[in-house]
């Protein structure tokens, strides 16, 4: 009876991220040529780690999209406290990597695990096994959605130590939907607004760096030289691409005016080369993707099923319109990657993972494919 129930995955989504991937490998190549060749004399050097990283995410694709996805809400606990297990090792002094003055990182060398990127599937499995065993407790603020809070708070508290900003407001975001969706009222939402808000002045202005970015996103052009660099370098690219951009390669600005121009601005370099055309399609690549996600939970047999999918479309949804206003200045800068695209092997592993899991979520869901 199982069988009889499993229906195909969403071709959607597969084609979505399959074409996402595919022209994010290639942005890739374009957007290190320089800084490879500069470094190393090999224009390759981000391109290999990059296509192994590929080939390895669409196996665990393959493998989290042919695995029941009700087995996963069994070992969530498991998986949660280990992700803050990691968390917590990351910030010992001399065992967590540091990189650009952050600790994110735990491995040798080159290479590294970021824990960050398991806390957010960890927790979204978390609360959506929880949430669904437990209906209606939402409705009760100290003994329903306090508790959630908390566990919330911790992960987002260790991920911000880091420092890591762009990574909690996404852990918070996408927690917070899922609560809202698993039943959480609006009016505890409204409530908490107050404490949240005064917490995020105070963050930006106990550091001043962020401070500062804040002052470079509200005038970039009058710190061009310093805070304002990326988002001055980011909007000149953007609007030298045109309508049909320089050409595929042809970017100006990944000669390292852009720094690191393959990660969190990959896409200034995309709008360069490919301009605004070829940035709509990327951008409607990922709507689709939004849009059949939600299909997916819309539809899903069970509660769990449900938030799950909630859970990682939102977590993907929210990375890509986060990074896109960054990278158009319509938001402070956050230093937060594009899905499919940045280069790195941590996310995009369980980026794919959380890919597989809502393909075979959708295996289950009763809607029309096509």
């Amino acid at each position: 009876m199982k069988n009889k129930n499993k229906k195909p995955f969403d071709f959607w989504i597969f084609a979505a991220v399959i074409l996402l991937l595919s022209l994010g490998t290639i942005m890739v190549f374009s957007s290190s040529y320089y800084f490879s060749v500069k470094e190393v004399g090999n224009s390759f050097l981000l391109l290999v780690p990059q296509l192994q990283y590929m080939a390895l995410s669409i196996v665990v694709l393959v493998v989290t999209m042919n695995f029941d996805y009700k087995k996963w809400g069994k070992i969530s606990p498991v998986l949660l406290m280990g992700s803050i297990g990691l968390l917590i090792l990351v910030l010992i002094p001399g065992v967590g990597v540091v990189r650009n003055g952050a600790q994110r990182w735990l491995g040798v060398g080159n290479k590294t695990i970021q824990p960050s990127e398991l806390a957010k599937l960890a927790l979204i499995m978390f609360l959506a096994f929880s949430l669904s065993k437990r209906k209606d407790v939402l409705k009760s603020f100290t003994r329903g959605l306090l508790p959630y809070l908390a566990l919330i708070g911790l992960i987002s508290g260790l991920v911000i130590i880091e420092p890591h900003l762009s990574g909690t407001i996404i852990i918070v975001l996408t927690a917070f939907i899922v609560l809202f969706c698993a039943g959480a009222k609006i009016s505890h939402f409204v409530a908490m607004a107050v404490p949240v808000v005064v917490a995020a002045v105070a963050a930006v202005l106990v550091a001043p760096y962020r401070f500062d970015r804040v002052k470079a996103w509200l005038d970039p052009f009058a710190y061009a030289r310093d805070e304002g660099w990326q988002t001055v370098q980011s909007l000149l690219a953007i609007g030298s691409g045109g309508i049909f951009g320089r050409g595929l390669g042809q970017s100006m600005q990944k000669y390292l005016y852009i720094p690191e121009p393959y990660n969190d601005y990959i896409f200034a370099v995309l709008a360069e080369e490919l301009g605004l055309i070829g940035s709509l399609v990327v951008m409607l690549l990922f709507l689709v993707f939004i849009w059949r996600g939600i299909k997916v939970a819309m539809n899903a047999p069970d509660t769990f099923g449900s938030l799950m999918a909630t859970g990682i479309t939102s977590l993907i949804g929210l990375q890509f319109l986060f990074n896109v206003a960054v990278v158009t200045n319509s938001i402070p800068s956050t230093g937060i990657s594009l899905p499919f695209f940045s280069y790195g092997g941590t996310s995009l592993l369980f980026l794919m993972f959380g890919v597989g899991i809502l393909l075979n979520i959708s295996r289950y869901s009763n809607y029309e494919r096509f």
